[in-house]
């Protein structure tokens, strides 16, 4: 998670949003991402969409079995069913879709469990983790001017 948040605040000085991503599978490292959206110009670059990409493209692979993705913010509809493809093992996050739609971002209020348990999903999920420090990662946007999509 320190490296996702380490990631976010890149983003976040580039004038992005603030999220990160990272991918690890047996303990090491695959790849990192932030969001790309704002720079980008297009609604698709999350955090987790880049980094997912980066890993596949390292691996050389659609499927990401074994990998586990640690996320800043709890992913998005768009990024669990990515997530679900490629196969991932687990998903572990600190804020929530809550914390950020109070922040302005327009969210999807459907929480990952019940992406899990709708579409009966494999992939575990762990929330909370490094909540005070995903926190901190909102103010630090906050401080910077952040926008929002």
């Amino acid at each position: 998670m320190e490296k996702a948040i380490k990631e976010a605040k890149k983003g976040v000085k580039k004038g992005d949003s603030p999220f990160g991503a990272c991918i690890a599978k047996n303990g090491k490292i695959i790849a990192v991402g932030h969001s790309t959206v704002l720079s980008g110009k297009n609604a698709t670059n999350h955090a987790e969409i880049n980094a997912i990409r980066k890993a596949c493209k390292k691996l050389k692979s659609h499927k990401l079995k074994g990998c586990i993705i640690y996320s800043t913010t709890e992913p998005c509809p768009m990024c669990f069913s990515a997530i679900h493809w490629a196969e991932m093992k687990e998903i572990v996050f600190g804020t929530t879709i809550e914390d950020v739609k109070k922040l302005g971002f327009h969210e999807l209020t459907i929480k990952a469990e019940t992406m899990k348990k709708k579409g009966k999903s494999g992939v575990r999920i762990k929330s909370g983790h490094m909540r005070k420090e995903c926190i901190e990662l909102l103010e630090f946007w906050k401080k910077h001017g952040g926008k929002t999509y």
